[in-house]
């Protein structure tokens, strides 16, 4: 290992750069550590929970509604967010229980982002989906450790204005993301306390699972028109005896 390489990850684990000679100790000094992420990781998912219960109950609710008049989910957000953009939309498209709901990760179709990204702009690759897709019955999460990615920003608000249902996930103090929803210029903004990206972007799963569960419950109550269902593949409302999309 390099020094440089030394410098860039003692912080994770300082332990391995004190150049023990016992085994033993090290194991020990390994298992301590993995414990205590686990711990604080804990901790934080609960505190977000207490914290935004309320929140993430309205946000399922309105999410499950916009789901039963055929309304779609897009995901983004860039790195490690982008990932779990992906496998939020993936819960919500191909549940291992429950009601599959159209949804799409914004940052999966790579042929798309950099085109857009070469032609445009990197910070419009999510705002030119959002205009090319979402109607107004749409739902729109932006998951950021930062909350100040201008690529997320912009789709955010071009969401808002087309009155999509608009979440965003943050971490630290909640950067811009935070500062849109106090403005009202965001619907629900959820604040991971934590200078830790690891364990921020731990809690943004709990948080998107606890999401998909409240629309799930929701959703499999009788809806307001039973006349009518959703087309899990189009997400477009069928008349029951007719099986055409209206």
């Amino acid at each position: 290992m390099t020094t440089h390489d030394s410098e860039s990850t003692s912080f994770l684990y300082p332990f391995i750069d004190s150049e023990e000679t016992d085994a033993q100790s090290l194991l020990d000094d390994l298992a301590a550590s993995a414990r205590g992420k686990a711990a604080e990781s804990a901790r934080l998912q609960k505190e977000s929970l207490d914290e935004y219960g309320d929140g993430l109950t309205a946000a399922g609710i309105d999410m499950a509604d916009r789901f039963r008049r055929g309304g779609r989910l897009y995901t983004f957000g860039n790195g490690g967010s982008s990932t779990d953009a992906a496998t939020l939309a993936s819960l919500f498209s191909r549940p291992a229980r429950g009601r599959p709901v159209a949804a799409w990760s914004l940052a999966a179709d790579q042929a798309v982002v950099t085109a857009l990204g070469n032609d445009v702009g990197f910070d419009l690759i999510f705002k030119r989906q959002i205009i090319a897709h979402a109607r107004d019955r749409d739902v729109a999460i932006a998951l950021s450790t930062s909350g100040n990615s201008d690529d997320l920003m912009t789709a955010l608000t071009e969401a808002k204005q087309r009155g999509l249902l608009t979440i965003g996930f943050a971490g630290h103090e909640g950067g811009r993301m935070a500062a849109m929803a106090s403005a009202g210029e965001l619907d629900f903004c959820y604040t991971v306390h934590s200078q830790s990206i690891h364990r921020i972007q731990e809690s943004h799963a709990m948080l998107g699972y606890r999401l998909w569960s409240v629309a799930q419950e929701h959703m499999s109550r009788p809806a307001p028109n039973s006349a009518e269902r959703i087309a899990p593949d189009s997400g477009e409302r069928v008349a029951p005896d007719s099986g055409e999309a209206s």
